[in-house]
């Protein structure tokens, strides 16, 4: 066999010539400005205490270390679900160390639910959960006093990574929470939804939990963009766009299971159907780029013609990709 070729090594960033950020005697220095002396007081009436106020060493905003009461701290609403393995470990953790050391991020958010929680957080659910199992009465938190910070759940959350349909899911929860409030375009949100593709398939996910989205997100991430409507108007053609997808992905779930019926068995069948209707799998790099509609109609118009009979075990053994998730 011929040997494989040595992976090339992904060459590591360089530090940064000029330093930036505040010295560590700057991060107290000055001081906090109006709103953080009124989160204090907040704090305070929930029953919490505050333990410093510092300025984070990047940039200089300014944060809080608080204490609160674990009862009125909550995960935002359009959290992913807990894993139960993670969990687990983190309670046999905390619990064996006898120690929890790693403070969440919280917001305060203006409207409390009638649970009585005030406090939200983007970035630690696993952990305020396993605090909660082992019966602990504070959790503390680093407190940003901008309330905005909730929304940037997929840039903070770093303690366990999700998969495609989590992140889908957060992202159409939270673009319809802030469809809500009525607030900015989807392009105002660039950095809290991370990618267009991921509303459209947030969209699918929920109309169908067992979408098998992975098959379509590389199309899909190059040529859903950004609209640069309302998110109130956007939602609509965003349903739109996943009503196409799930159209075709019915078209491409037929072509699947004629395969399966001539016997051939993989858990790509879906993932190379997709890639064989794929218009922008070969497309010269000179082309002008395809849009979504002209991409999804494309795709629906290759899926019809597709004729699984013309497929031998040796095409789909040279093949690979996403695993088919309903599978």
């Amino acid at each position: 066999m011929p040997e494989k070729k040595a992976r090339q090594k992904r060459r590591r960033r360089k530090p940064a010539v000029a330093s930036t950020g505040l010295s560590p005697v700057e991060l107290q220095a000055g001081t906090p400005p109006a709103d953080v002396a009124e989160l204090e007081r907040s704090v305070e009436r929930d029953g919490g205490k505050l333990l410093g106020a510092y300025r984070e060493p990047y940039a200089g905003h300014w944060v809080m270390l608080a204490a609160l009461p674990i009862e009125k701290v909550g995960p935002t609403p359009f959290q992913r679900n807990l894993s139960d393995a993670h969990l687990r470990r983190l309670e046999n953790v905390i619990g064996k160390v006898a120690r929890f050391l790693d403070p969440i991020i919280v917001v305060r958010t203006k409207k409390p639910d009638e649970e009585g929680v005030h406090y939200w957080t983007p970035n630690g659910h696993h952990r305020l959960s396993a605090m909660r199992t082992l019966g602990a009465k504070t959790i503390t938190a680093l407190l940003v006093p901008q309330e905005s910070v909730a929304y940037q759940i997929l840039a903070l959350n770093t303690e366990k990574a999700h998969n495609l349909r989590e992140r889908a899911l957060e992202v159409i929860k939270m673009y319809q929470e802030l469809a809500r409030l009525g607030d900015g375009n989807e392009e105002s949100y660039a950095l809290e939804f991370e990618e267009a593709a991921l509303i459209t398939l947030g969209l699918c996910y929920l109309q169908r939990p067992r979408f098998s989205g992975g098959a379509y997100h590389p199309i899909l991430r190059r040529v859903d963009q950004f609209l640069k409507r309302s998110l109130r108007a956007g939602l609509e053609t965003r349903r739109e766009r996943a009503k196409a997808v799930l159209e075709l992905d019915g078209l491409v779930v037929e072509k699947v299971d004629a395969l399966k019926a001539k016997g051939l068995t993989s858990p790509y069948l879906k993932s190379f159907v997709v890639a064989r209707i794929n218009p922008i799998r070969f497309r010269p790099k000179d082309a002008s780029p395809l849009g979504f509609d002209e991409t999804l109609e494309r795709m629906s118009k290759a899926a019809a013609k597709f004729n699984p009979d013309k497929i031998k075990t040796e095409d789909l053994a040279r093949s690979g990709g996403v695993v088919d998730e309903s599978e």
